[in-house]
Parts: C-alpha cells; structure tokens; sequence
C-alpha cells in the first residue's frame, strides 16, 4: 500500500496571494517507447484506481461478448453525472439484455450534476441505483452476464463470479502486473489495487491498440463520446474534448489517468484523497509531455472563492 514517502509536492492552493495548503501525491509519466518519461513521487506506490478502472474493466467486458453502440459503451467506462442523458443511456443497456433498473445492485444515490439531482427532489424522488454514477458500469456488467449465461443477480458483485474473475484477468494483462489487493469500490463492485505505473501502463495498451480490438472499441467510444463519460463540465470530459486523441479517466480519492495513442501516458494520486488539485497536475503532466494544453487549462482552472468571488487558484508546483 501507499505510504507518506511515497508521495512529495504536486501543488498549492493560494488564497488572496497567501500559500493557503500544500497537495502531496504522487504522478508517473510515460513516453512514446512506454518507458518512463518522469516522475514525482513514487511510480511505483500502490494505490486504489477507483473508478480509473473503469475503462480496463470495459476491455474485459467487451471480450467477454459485450456488444454496444459507441455512446452506450462509454457510459460502461463512465462516472456519470446521473442527467436524464445518463439515465436513459442505462436503461438502454439493461433492455438489451431484456434488463430493468431492479436487476442493478449498486448503491443507490442521487445524481452528481446539481441540477439533476434537484429536479429528482422537486419531483419528490430519492436516492436510486439507476441515478448512482456507476450504473452505466453496472449496467454493462449485467448485460455481459446475460449474453454468456451467468449469474445476473447480485452475485454479479462477488469477487469470484466469472465476470469479475474475468475482469480481474484482464487488469493484470493490462497494468503489465498482478493486482496488489482487492477491495469494495463505493459502487460494490470489486475494487482492484495496483501501482500507479500498471494504471499508466494500462491506459497506454488500451489507447495504443496493443490491447487488441476491444481495447480500440473502449478508446473510440470514450474520445467520441467524452460527455457520456462524465458530464458537460467535469473535468475529465473537458480534457478529451480539448486535448485531440486523449483518452482520460478520473477515479475517486484524487485519481486521473490519460494516455495517448502514440503511448504517451500519465497516472496520478492526490495523497489525501482530494481531487481539487488533479486538473493543474494533470494540465502541467500533459504539457510536459509535450501535448498543447493551451485550450483546456483555462477551462478547468481550479478557483478558490471568497464570498462569492474568485480570489485565487490551484496552481501546480509539479511535475
């Protein structure tokens, strides 16, 4: 597992021209050749991806016989913002596989787009599984299990049915290494743990085409359909509309990776868990790896308020 050493300086939050706190993490980058371009920190510190896991477990999917349409397939890799766009991409999944929402066993929650999760409670609505942002994920998991006749109740969540076990292949293959650890994502679906060069490693294969070809679906439908893959403004969705050829994906407790298909690549963990300091790294990553970043970074600027103003940023410090 991670530990303190494993992390150093990624960036600083100012307020009003006063240093108000630091983020430590940890970020690996890899270059053309796939070998390591730089570092900061530990590339090798063993972290839990979250939902950055999201794309390799849609390679898996798809080998296992998941077939569907571009925009439904990035919903499968997508932390989604829960809007009605989302929703409706889910259902489609699920009556595919002659599905409902009642066959999905994750957690139940509100919609993470603020308007969204408004309009569910003027309408005297709550927290459902469809609104979670990894129903799309679930989604396709269910619709995998039907199409090879396994198990599609509940038991699509343990650690040993046949698709996780499959997934779990696929994830070893990808990070070029033997999962670390297993845990229970927020979802409840199973989580894996790796070290941060096997995220950027697998991203890599999936971007690059060395994944095979359903590695070249999962990145064709993420960079064509970025919006289905989080949201009209969230981050990771700003980064593949603005960044040609980009394929990201972030992940829960400060995790965002990114690959290119020429096998540049870039993983990174916040330290505390916080993740408003993953756009500025990610943008100083890129354009360290000589990508122009110059139409993003003011799009995801990350502003501090004060009293309804901004009165400072979250500036990058390295890599």
């Amino acid at each position: 597992m991670a530990t303190p050493d494993d992390f150093a300086p990624l960036a600083i939050t100012t307020r009003n021209d006063f240093d108000e706190s630091v983020h430590f993490g940890a970020v690996v980058a890899l270059g053309p050749s796939g070998e390591i371009e730089f570092s900061v920190g530990n590339p090798h510190a063993v972290v839990y991806p979250r939902s950055s896991n999201k794309p390799m477990q849609a390679v898996a999917m798809v080998r296992a016989g998941l077939q569907l349409p571009p925009d439904l397939l990035a919903l499968v890799c997508a932390s989604h913002d829960g809007t009605p766009m989302h929703l409706d991409g889910a259902r489609r999944i699920l009556a595919s596989a002659q599905l409902d929402v009642t066959d999905l066993a994750n957690t139940p929650s509100m919609p993470l787009d603020e308007a969204a999760a408004l309009e569910v409670l003027r309408a005297g609505g709550g927290r459902t599984a469809l609104q979670m942002n990894c129903s799309g994920k679930h989604s396709g998991m269910l619709a995998t299990c039907v199409c090879n006749g396994w198990d599609h109740g509940p038991a699509y969540l343990d650690v040993d049915h046949p698709l996780q076990l499959a997934i779990t292949a696929a994830i070893d293959e990808l990070c070029d290494e033997t999962h670390t650890h297993i845990g229970v994502d927020g979802c409840g679906a199973p989580a894996h743990a790796m070290s941060l060069l096997g995220l950027a490693r697998a991203f890599r294969h999936i971007a690059d085409g060395s994944a095979g070809a359903a590695g070249d679906e999962v990145y064709r439908a993420m960079t064509t359909h970025p919006v289905m893959v989080g949201g009209d403004h969230r981050d990771v969705t700003v980064f593949m509309r603005h960044v040609p050829g980009l394929m990201a994906k972030d992940g829960a407790d400060g995790v965002f990776a990114a690959a290119l298909p020429d096998g540049r690549a870039v993983a990174m963990k916040v330290a505390d868990g916080g993740d408003r300091a993953r756009p500025p790294v990610m943008v100083a990553a890129l354009a360290r790896l000589g990508l122009d970043v110059s139409a993003v970074a003011p799009l995801v600027e990350e502003r501090i308020m004060g009293h309804g103003r901004q009165v400072g940023t979250v500036r990058a410090v390295a890599p």
